[in-house]
């Protein structure tokens, strides 16, 4: 018998859309049948469907996840001379909403152990924001690869020099911290709904949480182009922020089956735990902390001989994130905690993300583990 080398994808989406089917069509036709195919029925519903499963007081959708994080500081008022203080280790979409909103982000540090944003390293990228002559803001902890940041401790720093924080949950909705469920750990929390996200669409998608009602009617307004009593009436300077009513549909289907589908993650995580843990640095929960695993990330010495092994195996692999982004050409002029984050280049040279979704069975991810272990025996 010859090993099975078909190929194995690293996310499987058409795995699930087989499971809801016959709702997802539903559902969508429903949509064709009433035309509002801009803030139908549909977003209200997931809306009160989202805040529900968070806890959260208040839920509003938008048009990517990027569109989430900027809400937020643009209601806030964060602009010119304010710094937003953020990971370097992330996906650019963090950074990049200071810039468009017209402050600086001054970079720190991430912890080795769950790639989350170093306590320490804030507190000196506070002082560094100060040093340049910014005025601190706001402070954005990144959930990378699926558990929540550790915002105990920078909800400390942030209380002590008033900064607003600004949970990036992108990769960690559905996960908790404290009995919590992520959307409830920060003064506002932005994620996405992008289809390779643990709870994704069809397309681009987004939503911010918060139990502030105030701060979610300005970010309303601005959704839609800073309206007032409508979009002819513009009161504020805002976006085009608002999420399609098919994207809407398509994630009240999927949301039902979320809780399911995280606890499949959690059982696959596991697995690769057990069979990589002694020969490559698998990553860790902390206490108190579950995650839905986004991506399950490995960190070796010999990423690059693992990746090829994997490849000529018929296995996927991806690098979240190959170059921290203090050192993206656009980004090197502003400031960072330390000259050198010494963690996140550490870890960019380091990390390789393995395939991970609901639907990986047991003998693909028996050769996923073997593909590794052959790759470094």
């Amino acid at each position: 018998m010859t090993a099975d080398a078909s190929p194995i994808p690293f996310i499987d989406l058409k795995a699930q859309q087989a499971r809801i089917a016959d709702g997802l069509h539903r559902r969508i036709d429903r949509v064709l049948d009433h035309g509002a195919y801009i803030l139908g029925p549909e977003v209200a519903e997931l809306e009160a469907a989202l805040a529900g499963f968070t806890g959260a007081r208040h839920c509003l959708s938008c048009s990517s996840g990027t569109d989430a994080l900027l809400l937020p500081l643009m209601a806030w008022g964060v602009g010119p001379g304010d710094a937003v203080l953020v990971p370097s280790f992330t996906f650019v979409a963090t950074a990049e909403v200071a810039v468009l909103a017209g402050a600086a982000p001054v970079f720190v540090d991430v912890r080795a152990g769950d790639f989350t944003m170093d306590p320490a390293s804030l507190e000196a990228g506070v002082a560094a924001a100060v040093t340049a002559g910014l005025r601190p803001r706001v402070v954005i902890p990144v959930d990378l690869f699926g558990q929540p940041a550790d915002y105990p401790a920078v909800r400390a720093i942030a209380d002590r020099h008033g900064l607003k924080v600004l949970g990036d949950a992108a990769q960690s909705f559905g996960a908790t911290l404290d009995g919590r469920r992520v959307g409830t750990l920060a003064d506002a929390t932005a994620t996405s709904f992008f289809p390779a996200k643990p709870l994704g669409c069809y397309g681009d998608g987004g939503a911010v949480f918060s139990d502030d009602a105030a701060l979610i009617d300005v970010m309303h307004s601005i959704r839609v182009h800073g309206q007032g009593v409508d979009k002819y009436d513009n009161v504020r300077i805002g976006i085009n922020g608002r999420l399609d009513t098919l994207q809407a549909a398509v994630l009240l289907e999927k949301v039902a089956i979320f809780p399911e589908e995280i606890t499949a993650r959690q059982s696959i995580a596991d697995r690769y735990a057990a069979g990589l843990n002694d020969i490559v640095a698998v990553p860790t929960v902390r206490p108190g902390a579950t995650s839905v695993w986004a991506q399950y990330t490995i960190v070796s010495d010999h990423r690059d001989r693992i990746a090829a092994g994997l490849r000529a195996a018929a296995v996927p692999t991806a690098i979240y994130y190959a170059k921290p982004l203090h050192r993206q050409p656009p980004y090197r002029r502003f400031p960072r905690a330390a000259d050198t984050l010494a963690v996140s280049d550490h870890l960019s040279g380091r990390v390789l993300s393995l395939p991970m979704h609901p639907y990986l069975d047991s003998p693909a991810q028996d050769r996923i583990v073997g593909a590794v272990r052959a790759a470094l025996a």
